[in-house]
């Protein structure tokens, strides 16, 4: 007897970079039944990390985001339907939209993404007050920017630093408000995080840190005019990005009952409380060996591990997830590479004495948890192999004369390291 993992009909629920994955993922790996990718964006699947950086500048357009052409589409048999998903009745296994279609689905995968936080003050829905996370939204970003006085950032996380930067390669002097003392407080050590604060100072832009908003003020038109700071001042603002983070899309989760929290919750194969429902990339809530809780990870390779290992599964090659995540952010003429999860580091070794060019090993006790480097491009895959393959690093090692990363993976595969050492 055949099982739905042999002859099934995929739909598959969100357009984005997980979701175009398992469609594309599930054909390369020979899935023969139907798939039904739903997105309500109405465009081509597209990547969004350009959105904040190269799209923003006008570098390239939307057809150079787009992951793959129509005619990819059509030639692999993904059917492509633009619509909102808004209930999932798991009894008879069907999808209902928006326009009142449904579709019936043998196996669903729920790649739901995440929105951008808004900011619950005053002025919050003035225009002029934006976020970045869809083309759309890049597109009116774009538009305000070309006649902008006084742009604020608020949040100083990875969306809005590249956001900043654009904005200020393009001409426009920017001010960053952050509640925390210093930027990429939650993602990143303190060496890393003071070398983009001088990064953006020295090309200009202001960053204000321990600082919330109060409230946006209007024009009198409904635009935005300035920002009124917790400390009491206020900043001129005709452009606003708020960057303060997402919240996972779980809506359609919790109305068919499945678990949620922090995200849609799933087992180490990326299985929901139901069988045939998956959870993929920024919306799923997932087990992995490198933490002691369920993680919720928003980078394009976990979308896209995720979405291969649920390929894996559907066409009868089951796993566990236990990819090594890995990070980047450009920001101007800087790269930012992060290989591991920090979380609960407690020593912190810099590696490189040039301030523009170093990498930052990060230690909980004596292992080795994450690397972060700086325009070090070799580190950070010598650290993938080292980090990927459980490749053994202690501290004392790493304090050694001469130590590089390259160097110690050469050794380790050579069976050089010194004994005692």
């Amino acid at each position: 007897m055949r099982t739905y993992e042999e002859a099934a009909h995929v739909v598959v629920v969100g357009a984005g970079q997980a979701g175009y994955q398992t469609a594309a993922s599930l054909r390369e790996r020979g899935h023969r039944g139907r798939i039904t990718l739903i997105g309500d964006e109405g465009v081509l699947p597209y990547e969004r990390p350009p959105l904040s950086k190269a799209y923003l500048k006008g570098e390239t357009d939307e057809t150079q985001l787009w992951l793959r052409p129509e005619t990819f589409y059509e030639r692999h048999s993904v059917e492509r339907v633009t619509g909102t998903a808004i209930a999932v009745d798991r009894d008879s296994r069907t999808v209902r939209l928006a326009d009142g279609s449904a579709h019936g689905y043998d196996h669903l995968v729920l790649a739901t993404g995440a929105l951008p936080r808004n900011l619950p003050v005053t002025g919050h829905g003035l225009r002029g007050v934006r976020t970045l996370r869809t083309l759309r939204d890049a597109d009116a970003l774009r538009k305000g920017l070309v006649d902008a006085e006084h742009v604020v950032v608020v949040g100083a996380g990875f969306i809005g630093l590249e956001f900043a930067a654009a904005a200020r390669g393009l001409g426009h002097a920017v001010t960053v408000v952050e509640g925390l003392g210093r930027p990429l407080a939650r993602v990143t050590s303190a060496p890393t995080a003071e070398h983009f604060t001088r990064l953006h100072e020295e090309r200009g832009n202001e960053l204000l840190f321990g600082q919330g908003v109060a409230r946006f003020h209007d024009d009198g038109d409904g635009r935005v005019a300035a920002v009124d700071l917790t400390d009491g001042r206020r900043l001129p603002a005709d452009l606003v990005l708020v960057g303060v983070g997402v919240t996972p899309c779980t809506e359609l989760a919790e109305g068919a009952g499945l678990a949620v929290a922090g995200g849609i919750v799933t087992d180490a194969r990326l299985l929901t409380s139901d069988p045939r429902i998956s959870a993929v990339g920024d919306c799923a809530a997932f087990p992995h060996p490198r933490s002691s809780t369920h993680l919720r990870i928003e980078s394009v390779q976990t979308a896209v591990d995720h979405a291969r290992l649920v390929a894996d599964r559907l066409t009868g090659t089951p796993r566990a997830y236990d990819d090594l995540p890995w990070f980047w952010s450009t920001q101007f003429s800087t790269t930012l590479q992060i290989a591991g999860l920090s979380r609960g580091y407690d020593t912190e070794l810099v590696l490189g004495e040039d301030s523009s060019s170093f990498s930052v090993l990060l230690f909980r006790g004596d292992e080795l948890i994450a690397v972060e480097s700086v325009n070090r491009s070799g580190d950070h895959m010598a650290a993938r192999r080292i980090l990927g393959s459980g490749v053994p690093l202690t501290r004392q090692e790493a304090h050694a004369a001469g130590f590089t990363l390259k160097g110690h993976l050469k050794a380790r595969s050579e069976g050089t390291v010194p004994v005692g050492v």
